[in-house]
């Protein structure tokens, strides 16, 4: 479970790392939305089996 919670951390970090990026590059946005959108894709699926781990102890 612990190794989940890092993964969701460095997931995050990267998604504000990319936001940053966006913001301040912009003619590196088109590269960077695909990345975005599959950063925000891994969040929700560690979350989702963080949420499902936890019910089921």
């Amino acid at each position: 479970m612990h190794k989940m919670s890092i993964s969701l951390k460095e997931a995050r970090e990267t998604n504000y790392w990319l936001k940053i990026l966006i913001a301040t590059e912009k003619q590196l946005e088109p590269r960077l939305l695909p990345l975005l959108n599959e950063s925000n894709e891994l969040i929700s699926i560690l979350h989702a089996i963080i949420k499902n781990s936890k019910a089921k102890n």
